[in-house]
This record gives C-alpha cells, structure tokens and sequence, in this order.
C-alpha cells in the first residue's frame, strides 16, 4: 500500500478520497468502533460543514500564514461542490455557517463512499501500539499486526471530545519524530464564571440574548448563554478561542443601540416618571436588567430624576460590563483544541513534516485552529486533501 492513515475522521478521510482519487491505495486505522463520529455530532448533527466565507482571518496559530496554501487549493467552494455533486440538499444559517438538511450522516456517508474500493481498507478498533520508520518505510504496529507503507498520515484529531475517543496520541507521535508541540488549550468552550461572579449573575441561567463580547482585539456580535456555572452561546464560544488566564472578558449587553446616552435624555424627556427598570425590560431582560442594576439601586429611579454619575454607572453595567474568567469550560465541552503541532516544521503546501519525508501531519493536530462556523471542517477538508494528493511514490 502506498499509504497508512492514523485516524478517521473529517481530515483522514479526506486524505483517503484524494489518495484514493490519485491512484494511491490506502490503510486507515481508526481506533473508535466507527469512524466519523466527530462528524455526527457537529452542528448540532446537522454538520455545519463549511462556510461561505473562508480566510485565514478566521483561523488561530502561531504562524498566521501556514493554513493559506491549503485553503486555496482546496476552498470552500470546492467541498461545497462535492456536496452539490453528491445530491445533499444544504441551508444556509446565519454568517455563511452552511448545514446539511438530512443531518450530518449525509457527509459522513459522502466521504465513505469516495473511498469505497479495493485499493482502501478501514480498520476500526485498531489500536495503535508502535510506530517505527526504517528504510524509508514507515511500519504501524495495530492489533498485532503490522503494516508498512511509503506515507504515513497522522490524522487523530486533538483533545476535544474526550468521549469519543480523543487522546493525544497524535502529539506523542509527532515528538517521537522530532517534532514540536505548542501549549495546547480547550477552544470554543465558553467560559466559567468565577465563585463571585456565579453568586453574583445567580438565578439568571437560561437568559439567552444577542450581545457584543470582546476578548482582546477580538470582538463578536452573536448571541450568548447565561447557565448556572458560567457563559455559553456563539459570541462565548468564539471569544474563548482569543482568551488566555487573567484576560478581562467585556459585554455590551446592548450591542444594537450605539447611541445609549441618546437613548437615555430621549427617555428623560419623554418617560420621566417612569423607573428605569420599567424602560430597560422594553428592551432587554427584565431579569438580567434586575440583577445588573442591584448594585447601583437605580432600578426603581425615575427616568426625569438620573443624572450623568447615573449615566456612567449604567454604562459600566450595561455596555461596558466585565468580569474576569475562572476558565474555560474545558475540553468536555470544547468544539476543538488550541495549538498543536508546530507548523514551522511541516510544508503548507504539503502538510508533509520537512524532517521525515512521507510523514504527514493534517486536521486538528497542527497549530491551526478555525472560528466556530465550519471553519475547523474546512480545515479539516483543505488539509487533508493537499496531503492526499502529495503522497510519495514508492521508489522516492
């Protein structure tokens, strides 16, 4: 065989239908009793598979510009092709997130099928003991037996997802080959609010609204999630991407009016004697209003009888609110992990390790991590294809 694949998920079996689609033959070993199973779960099951807008902005890593090659020779545009061509009906959510109609079966089963010939064997409940290289050969040591071929593809994923599997054995591979990992993170997790914090925003679980939440430079307008132990939602997830320990997390919990002390003398004019409280629940959650505003005891103020201090402190509250994380949620509630391995050491035209010729590295095991929205699939869908289609022959 011409290659062996460690793992199959989105990236291994893509790798697997472009090798396959190169005239290459291919063993895939996955260590789950099925593969994909990461691919079920995703979107909710409806596979968000992609987005309509693919950049490298979109993506975290220590080397910016690594996820650029790969992205371009095989964009969005061209999975969703694959899609379109294989009959899967598609919709589009909001900012270009694209979800499969029938459920994320429909892609699993797409990419089952490109590799659905004599020239490749999947091996489920392959455990992996060895790994070894001699002779230009790499040799893979699973449930006593041993196979050898020219390519090895490492495609295991990272530590999200601890429940289906994930381990990281990807990254204890790439060490035993000479390669660097970076610190690794849970991501696009949320955040857990700290003991003051959860005693203080108590009570107010299951309040879901459209918020601004800023981490950094980073800012993202999408909804958020109050639950019982800290903050979910969209906006939560994105920002935990951007965080690090000590980093000040600011809400704008009315992201939609960018002129609020307008807002405020308009209402002193207009509803002078009614309380601001009453005014803000038009608005927004009387709930979160209510447990905002305990501090300052304007809740029952009257509109005509707030002053510019009032102003000040409400602006504090309620654009400009901010706490400092506990954590994030972790890596049982991570969408993908943060880090991996160095990508100074792989081609970005290849995914191919520069220090061992054949060894590829491709998914979320590299130091490249995608925004939620079907960025970390296309990764997946981009990465693993370039290695597919630039495998080594067998006399190279």
């Amino acid at each position: 065989m011409d290659a062996i694949i460690i793992g199959a998920g989105a990236a291994g079996l893509m790798s697997a239908g472009a090798a396959l689609d190169s005239g290459k033959s291919v063993l895939i070993l996955e260590a789950n009793a099925k593969p994909g199973l990461k691919i079920l779960t995703s979107g909710g099951g409806r596979c968000n598979f992609t987005n309509r807008s693919v950049t490298p902005h979109e993506f975290v890593s220590e080397n910016p510009h690594f996820c650029k090659s790969a992205l371009h020779q095989f964009s969005q545009d061209d999975f969703i092709q694959m899609v379109e061509e294989a009959g899967i009906p598609f919709y589009e959510k909001t900012l270009g997130q694209l979800f499969c109609q029938q459920g994320a079966r429909a892609i699993l089963d797409m990419l089952l099928k490109k590799i659905d010939s004599p020239d490749c064997t999947l091996v489920t409940g392959a455990k992996v003991s060895t790994v070894s290289h001699r002779d230009g050969f790499f040799s893979v040591c699973y449930n006593d037996k041993t196979a050898t071929a020219k390519n090895l593809i490492v495609a295991t994923g990272g530590l999200s997802f601890p429940k289906l599997g994930a381990t990281d054995f990807g990254y204890r591979l790439a060490k035993q080959f000479g390669h660097k990992v970076t610190k690794l993170y849970p991501a696009l997790d949320g955040f857990l609010f700290s003991d003051s914090d959860r005693q203080r925003l108590k009570g107010l679980e299951g309040i879901s609204l459209e918020a601004r939440l800023t981490c950094g430079r980073r800012s993202f307008t999408e909804n958020i999630l109050l639950t019982h132990v800290g903050l979910s939602g969209p906006a939560a997830l994105k920002g935990s991407l951007f965080w690090s320990p000590g980093d000040q997390i600011l809400i704008d919990f009315l992201p939609a009016m960018a002129d609020w002390h307008a807002w405020l003398d308009q209402k002193k004019r207009t509803d002078a004697k009614k309380t601001l409280l009453t005014l803000l629940s038009s608005i927004m959650s009387k709930r979160l209003a209510a447990a905002l505003l305990v501090p300052t005891k304007l809740g029952e103020k009257r509109m005509g009888d707030l002053s510019k201090a009032d102003y000040a402190q409400m602006t504090g509250l309620l654009k400009k609110f901010h706490f400092i994380p506990k954590s994030t949620a972790g890596y049982h509630k991570a969408e993908v992990t943060r880090g991996g391995v160095k990508t100074e050491e792989i081609s970005s035209q290849t995914m191919e390790s520069k220090q061992w010729p054949g060894l590829f590295f491709i998914g979320e095991v590299l130091d490249v991590t995608g925004l939620l929205g079907g960025y970390n699939l296309q990764w997946a869908w981009s990465s693993g294809w370039v290695a597919g289609k630039n495998l080594r022959p067998h006399g190279v």
